[in-house]
């Protein structure tokens, strides 16, 4: 307990500075404000914001990118609640009630609640994060590239089979995406693969073009037409209406801390995190509550809980991703992407060689969501203001900024043809009713995957089998295709009752 303390003191001296400060208050504000556009939704404000950090010290840069992802989750709330319009399926749910409240005069304290219910799922994330990222860390140091190889597969599956009702397709845009990390030089020989004499390839298709082609240009085609406005005025919204009753307070705060808990146990699992978590949390308290009838037209509790597991979701997913180097969704994938790029090498190493960073990002959660809190409750007022100006006058805005951002990350031209090409690819698979999430992760993994498949296949003089006689490689295996089989075994069995229904 005394070395948590001590840990926690040095990141507060990086997180509590005037630069941890600042960058972080410009995170929760940059991805509240882009995060409450209608439609554009947690990953497509991350990608469009995130040449920003490729100018900024390592420390600061992922304390700002933390702060514009969960400033971008309670945005997406925001514009859920207001216009009945989720940018993503956790800020879908959190509408389900929240849209009702809106429509019978409740905005304000729909709004309220969501504030309130994202601080105290983030907190309860941030404490697990604290007590138990450092212990899997010193456990993951004496992991072999065998093991890392069978967690990566273990994450990269779970990421397309759990929470997905389109396993196949799934499993397609992951293989794509393994296919594209290929793109570059091999690590053995140096020789060119998949470049095509394109000089600008050879580290790689660049990060940054590749998500916001996936998330964010399709979200801006999709939505540029759109002509809802809020039908909530800011000048309704007062102090004073924003205020819960008594009775609202007692019916969310349970839901707030089983929520908390939902959302802490999935977000700390690859391949399940917030959108699993809110269903679950959503589906919960509809069990639990005494007038089920409610929800779905009202009831504070669905709002309460499923945003703060969601919020909880969020921190948890860190877990994995700091303590061992593996990303359990996209979001987290683009954390490690950021962090390859400032030099910093994504696993157990970076809690005991970059102590400052990890411990200065944790205590960052803290501040950021107070900030976050602290911020939105008076400024309420403002994103209504902002969700009334027509979208057609917003998106070339963001269309240039973007471009603008993609440039400055390598001042190359190329770039923006992969921006563009990534465009059409992540647009044609949403048409195409194609997950485009496990494409991202598949880029991100694919070429830590290979790396740690060869060097254990040289440490093994190339026995395959390695994977599986190092015990708990072997284990991770056996839960690997143990899901897989299972996925497999459901897919088999509803294709039989189709076909038996029809006759």
């Amino acid at each position: 307990m005394g070395d948590l303390f001590s840990n926690l003191s040095l990141g507060f001296g990086v997180a509590a500075s005037l630069g941890g400060l600042g960058y972080c208050l410009l995170g929760v504000t940059l991805g509240t404000l882009v995060g409450v556009l209608p439609g554009i939704g947690t990953m497509a404000t991350l990608a469009m914001l995130l040449p920003i950090t490729f100018h900024v010290e390592p420390n600061f840069a992922l304390i700002m990118l933390a702060g514009i992802y969960y400033g971008a989750a309670y945005g997406g709330s925001t514009a859920s609640i207001l216009l009945n319009l989720p940018g993503t399926a956790t800020s879908a749910v959190t509408g389900l009630d929240g849209y009702p409240m809106a429509q019978k005069g409740q905005a304000g304290v729909a709004l309220f609640i969501t504030a309130i219910a994202s601080c105290v799922g983030s907190l309860f994330g941030v404490v697990l994060l604290s007590l138990f990222s450092a212990p899997l860390a010193r456990v993951a140091l004496q992991f072999g590239p065998q093991e890392y190889f069978s967690l990566m597969f273990l994450g990269l599956i779970a990421a397309s089979l759990v929470g997905s009702g389109k396993s196949v397709r799934s499993l397609a845009a992951v293989t794509l995406g393994l296919a594209l990390g290929l793109v570059g030089l091999d690590l053995n020989s140096g020789a060119a693969r998949f470049t095509f004499g394109v000089t600008e390839f050879y580290d790689g298709l660049p990060l940054v073009a590749v998500a916001i082609g996936l998330f964010g240009l399709p979200e801006i085609i999709a939505n540029a037409g759109r002509t809802v406005k809020s039908s909530v005025n800011s000048k309704d919204i007062s102090f004073r209406s924003m205020l819960p009753s008594r009775h609202q307070w007692r019916r969310s705060g349970m839901p707030m801390l089983r929520g908390s808990s939902i959302g802490a146990f999935f977000g700390a699992l690859p391949g399940t995190g917030g959108v699993v978590a809110t269903f679950i949390s959503y589906a919960a308290e509809k069990k639990l509550s005494r007038q089920p009838e409610e929800f779905g037209k009202g009831a504070i509790e669905g709002v309460a809980a499923p945003e703060a597991a969601n919020n909880a979701a969020v921190q948890a997913a860190f877990i994995p991703t700091l303590s061992l180097g593996i990303p359990g969704d996209p979001v987290m994938a683009i954390m490690l992407g950021v962090m390859m790029v400032h030099g910093i090498l994504p696993g157990p190493s970076v809690i005991t060689d970059s102590p400052d960073l990890f411990w200065g990002l944790i205590v960052s959660f803290i501040i950021g969501n107070i900030f976050l809190l602290i911020l939105n409750l008076p400024l309420i007022g403002l994103w209504v203001r902002i969700l009334s100006i027509p979208y057609n006058l917003l998106f070339p805005v963001i269309v240039a900024f973007v471009c603008i951002g993609i440039y400055s990350v390598n001042y190359q031209v190329m770039d923006l043809f992969v921006l563009l090409g990534f465009g059409f690819l992540g647009w044609g698979m949403k048409a195409l009713n194609f997950e485009v999430a496990p494409l991202l992760l598949g880029f991100v993994l694919g070429p830590m995957m290979e790396e740690n498949f060869r060097r254990a296949l040289v440490v093994a003089n190339g026995e395959v089998s390695t994977f599986i006689t190092r015990p708990i490689s072997g284990v991770i295996m056996v839960i690997t295709f143990m899901i897989i089989g299972w996925f497999i075994y459901q897919g088999t069995r509803q294709s039989l009752t189709g076909r038996s229904q029809k006759v």
